[in-house]
């Protein structure tokens, strides 16, 4: 099943058999000028990556696999940690560190709701290495965004 982005336009799709089949690290399925959708696939042993982002919330979603999620103040101090696996939502709020781990035996298949947009529309990262290499990978100019947009931080 292939999603086209067509921006914040009226959308529909079969979103959970979408993030199943999905097989890239991240692909963005719908831009709005709040919030974005993206589907994610993580590979066996692999993460989202440990990161922050200080103005955008976040709502994940596993529709399949299993991990774990661990979320703090810092990057050395991520107090909450969690088991998850499919139907368990995660929710990361603005300025917490976090990171994603699959623990399971298949590619752990996640969709994500950023609010307000996180990724350029329509992106596709085909890995962990492809996206942390996009240096074009910013939301859409119509989109809106906080009035100081500070940087995202990675550990």
């Amino acid at each position: 099943m292939t999603i086209e982005d067509i921006g914040p336009k009226p959308q529909s799709f079969d979103l959970e058999r979408a993030t199943r089949d999905n097989a890239n690290y991240r692909s963005v399925a719908w831009s709005g000028r709040y919030l974005q959708v993206t589907l994610m696939s993580i590979p066996v042993d692999g993460d989202i990556g440990l990161e922050m982002h200080a103005e955008t919330d976040q709502f994940l979603r596993l529709d399949a696999g299993r991990g774990v999620v661990q979320i703090g103040a810092s990057k050395d101090q991520l107090t909450f940690r969690s088991e998850v696996s499919k139907g368990w939502c995660i929710l990361v709020p603005a300025g917490a560190w976090h990171n994603i781990t699959n623990t399971g035996s298949e590619p752990m298949q996640i969709y994500a709701i950023y609010a307000p947009a996180h990724h350029a529309p329509g992106r596709l990262q085909k890995s962990a290495s492809d996206a942390a290499a996009d240096t074009g990978d910013a939301p859409a100019k119509w989109s809106v965004q906080p009035p100081v947009e500070p940087a995202d931080q990675h550990g």
